[in-house]
């Protein structure tokens, strides 16, 4: 047993030994294999990497780029833009407006004539608005066409439509009386002056009493027009920017602050507008008024004379049981007047808007209310305390009047139905209401003169409103490149400018019914050019939501495209 473990011995060492160096043989060759380098892409991987990429890149400038500018390309039409901004500078067209007054007299020929010359020169020694001047026209004869053959005072012969002349002055000879004296018809665009043969001047003289006398009465006549249309001008951003600016009439301080009040009182011009006659009463009666007899005899006319201008329609509505607002003071009974009466300050709370069926929205056109409040037996007379007045306006909505009934005996019962009589005072009142919020002038006293007035302010208002309007879009398209111009915008600005382009030649040839239809036309044309939606959709849209929109869509595919192709352009570099 020992000696065979002896013999043993050296047959271990020998195994170790043998493990040893298949330890460090199996070292040497892991040490070999970590160092070992992966062998070499050929040149053919290498090409179809690169291909690889570069298809990508190819498929994204070549085709998504291109896709992607088309789908959301803004398609914005072409817009005249300086010339818009000419017509919103005054370069194109500087309104004017001469106004044609016709002298019918029974004189001789040369006597007529040195009468208007003498007359005219006055005329424009008194006249500090150079846009607004007046032209004498002398009328030889009216054809059955409704037309007048007229002679200007400088010889030439013109042919003139009536309503193009602006008013008509026919000169009488009288032999007793103050002369020179005129008179104006209340309903015709008409002035007579008085005068005797000796006042009409010699060929010779320069001046006369007669003419000066007839220059300072045209001027009154159109003083406070001229008045306004200066206004307008001077307070107008489009009007007159340029060097040729136009003198314009000095107005006061008074003056100005009444133009104001008036224009703020006065609704915005509109073809059409919507009058509500409303009847209102907290109690069961009166529960109905002969309204259609009263409108036919009182309102229709008054309408009518205001067709040049602008269309109307009508309706009206009772409404029994009607308190007025509760958020205003009671009425209050007052020992001195007798009668219950609100406070001044509580008259423009006094329309109940959550209660009674004002909705503003009826017709075609901007309503305009009018309401008629009968107030109850416990609370009647109801009277304005300040004034003991009993109706008021409402600057640009309409107005109010309170029909006090009459005191009923005990036992006998008020009357259920309100007659024409009943309603004349307050249809009075209502008529005035509805010409002051139409802006009707003051002066002069004359109606047609006073509706004349009226068209050529209108008309002024409508042409700087339309020019600047475009003005404003060529300033809002040149700021927001990225808003879209449909093709509609661009028609609507054709059509502006062509319409304005011919109310200025109306202008210029004193033609302002004809204007007036132009203006009304292209002032619609800019407003609906300017509010089109699918413009107001994109002018609040910033940037940073387009940003925000495409970067979570192509970062996950731009990244990888990005660092492929700059590893290629190194890996090119490096070979170089």
């Amino acid at each position: 047993m020992p000696l065979a473990e002896g013999a043993s011995a050296p047959v271990t060492s020998q195994s170790s030994s043998t493990t040893s160096s298949a330890a460090g043989a199996t070292s040497d060759s892991n040490a070999q294999s970590s160092t070992r380098q992966p062998p070499p892409e050929t040149k053919e991987s290498i090409w179809v990497r690169r291909l690889v990429v570069l298809s990508f890149w190819l498929v994204v400038l070549l085709l998504g780029l291109p896709v992607w500018w088309k789908t959301t390309a803004i398609y914005r039409a072409e817009l005249p833009l300086q010339d818009m901004t000419d017509w919103a500078d005054d370069k194109v067209c500087k309104p004017v407006f001469p106004l044609r007054v016709a002298v019918e007299a029974s004189l001789p020929l040369q006597d007529a004539h040195n009468l208007l010359r003498t007359t005219q020169h006055a005329i424009d020694d008194l006249n500090e608005f150079s846009a607004h001047h007046l032209r004498l026209i002398l009328a030889e004869s009216h054809n059955s066409a409704n037309a007048s053959q007229e002679v200007v005072s400088d010889g030439t012969r013109v042919t003139t439509d009536d309503e193009d002349i602006a008013l008509a002055v026919r000169l009488i000879p009288v032999e007793t009386g103050t002369t020179p004296r005129a008179h104006l018809q209340p309903y015709a665009p008409t002035l007579d002056v008085y005068y005797t043969p000796n006042q009409i001047p010699t060929p010779s003289s320069t001046g006369s009493p007669l003419a000066s006398f007839i220059a300072q009465e045209l001027h009154k006549i159109f003083e406070e027009e001229q008045a306004l249309l200066s206004y307008l001008l001077s307070t107008t951003s489009t009007a007159y920017s340029g060097k040729t600016k136009p003198k314009t009439k000095t107005l006061s301080a008074e003056k100005t602050a009444e133009i104001e009040r008036q224009f703020t009182r006065a609704l915005k011009y509109a073809s059409t507008y919507h009058l509500t006659f409303s009847l209102f009463s907290p109690t069961a009666t009166p529960s109905g008024w002969e309204i259609e007899s009263v409108l036919k005899h009182y309102v229709s006319p008054l309408l009518e004379s205001f067709s040049a201008i602008s269309n109307f329609t009508v309706d009206t509505q009772v409404q029994l049981y009607a308190e007025f607002s509760p958020s205003i003071h009671r009425p209050e009974h007052d020992e001195s007047l007798n009668a219950w009466t609100l406070r001044k300050e509580d008259l423009s709370g006094f329309i109940n808007a959550a209660e009674w069926p004002l909705s503003p929205s009826i017709g075609t056109g901007p309503t305009v209310n009018f309401v008629l409040y009968v107030p109850g037996q416990d609370q009647s007379p109801l009277l304005i305390k300040e004034n003991g007045g009993n109706s008021w306006l409402i600057p640009q909505w309409g107005g109010v009047v309170i029909l006090n009934p009459p005191l009923q005996d005990e036992g006998k019962q008020a009357s259920t139905i309100l007659t024409e009589d009943a309603l004349a005072p307050a249809m009075h009142a209502f008529s005035n209401q509805l010409l002051s919020l139409l802006g009707l002038p003051q002066t002069p006293e004359s109606l047609p003169l006073k509706l004349s007035t009226l068209k050529r302010v209108r008309l002024a208002s409508l042409f700087f409103s339309a020019s600047s309007t475009m003005g404003a879009l060529a300033r809002l398209t040149n700021a927001l490149p990225s808003i879209p111009i449909p093709d509609a915008v661009a028609q609507s600005i054709d059509s502006t400018t062509k319409h304005l382009q011919e109310a200025c030649n109306h202008l210029h040839e004193g033609r302002f019914q004809g204007a007036l239809e132009h203006a009304r036309i292209a002032e619609a044309e800019a407003e609906k050019a300017f509010f089109e939606r699918s413009m107001v959709g994109q002018v609040y849209f910033p940037d940073e939501h387009k940003v925000a929109v495409y970067l979570p869509l192509l970062g996950p595919v731009a990244v990888p495209l990005l660092m492929a192709g700059l590893k290629e352009i190194k890996s090119l570099l490096k070979r170089s």
